[in-house]
């Protein structure tokens, strides 16, 4: 189980939920063990640049900036 910081707690809270694939899960769930992008790569059986632009996709569709708020949101409705 990932223990989130309390400064980033509240950002659970700012996004409203929204559909999110099984894929993108899955890639958040590696991400969030913190995983290496190289590892995850070699994981899904993707390419390292493949990941970095999945996870922007995932950051965008939620309306965050970077992947550890995309993973406390996730976090915080026990998806990951």
């Amino acid at each position: 189980m990932t223990v989130l910081p309390q400064e980033l707690r509240p950002l659970a809270r700012r996004v409203p939920p929204r559909e999110i694939s099984h894929d993108d899960l899955q890639l958040l769930r590696l991400l969030a063990t913190g995983l290496p992008v190289d590892a995850v790569a070699r994981r899904l059986e993707l390419s390292e640049r493949t990941v970095r632009r999945r996870t922007r996709l995932i950051c965008d569709r939620l309306g965050f900036s970077t992947a550890i708020e995309a993973i406390v949101w996730a976090a915080r409705r026990g998806l990951v």
